[in-house]
């Protein structure tokens, strides 16, 4: 399944997507469900999913399990006490008493919607790749985003209403997100979905140690197309690069 992850307006245009999906195919990966090809969950690009995203809202408000929250990104820069990984620890400005949540609250606009995290739960997993996992909720992260000011639904909430309505089984992706898989297991039990086994691999880093993204200008997959590499070469040296850890390695590999 290829699912278009294009939630954000300002940065996802159609063209990206088309070519998307042909560097995938020039890659030499298949699919048989897609927004280019169709199946029995579309649709397959997040931003034709949006009803579905306000639902899920719609039951964490209901549950008293998020609350509205104004402050912006100046603010969360000026009250942060200590750098993490992926975002902020949020420092709970906005974040009211359990006894001052509404459960019939209406859906503001211009306004970000937080969950509110089980302060103190550690909530744990196995990795397939890195093995047991643990994080302690409020201290290794904070209230997160699930629905952004500008209506558009935060990654956390779709992806994990998105895997749990298209029967996804397995989530493979890079070791920053595991901290994320926390999070949506806070969402799914909070909505009643599915939980999905969790394989997360080692980053490819550059030779100064940075991954590789567009951020740091890191070569697209068009641009080594351009440039004459072959696709087998690539699979060659992402096989090459990527090891299982000793504990997990099996008697051929």
């Amino acid at each position: 399944m290829l699912r278009m992850e294009d939630l954000d307006p300002q940065r996802s245009k159609q063209e990206f997507a088309a070519a998307a999906i042909e560097d995938l195919r020039w890659l030499g990966i298949r699919w048989q469900q897609g927004p280019d090809v169709g199946g029995p969950f579309a649709p397959y690009s997040q931003s034709e999913r949006q009803q579905v995203y306000l639902a899920g809202l719609h039951k964490l408000i209901e549950q008293g399990l998020v609350y509205p929250c104004r402050c912006t990104r100046k603010d969360l820069a000026q009250l942060a006490q200590a750098p993490h990984e992926d975002e902020p620890l949020y420092p709970g400005t906005c974040r009211p008493l359990t006894s001052e949540l509404s459960l019939d609250q209406p859906i503001e606009g211009g306004v970000n919607w937080r969950f509110r995290v089980p302060d103190g739960e550690r909530i744990g997993f196995f990795d397939e790749y890195f093995g047991p996992q643990s994080f302690i909720a409020g201290e290794d992260f904070g209230d997160f985003l699930v629905w952004r000011k500008d209506g558009v639904p935060a990654y956390q909430l779709a992806v994990a209403v998105d895997d749990a309505a298209m029967q996804i089984t397995e989530v493979v992706r890079g070791a920053d997100l595991l901290k994320s898989t926390a999070r949506q297991i806070l969402l799914c039990r909070a909505l009643s979905l599915s939980e999905q086994a969790w394989h997360h691999c080692r980053l490819i880093i550059d030779e100064n140690g940075q991954r590789l993204a567009k951020r740091n200008d890191a070569l697209s997959l068009r641009k080594l197309r351009a440039s004459g590499v072959r696709p087998e070469e690539l699979l060659r040296m992402a096989f090459r690069s990527y090891e299982l850890p000793n504990s997990h390695r099996g008697p051929d590999l």
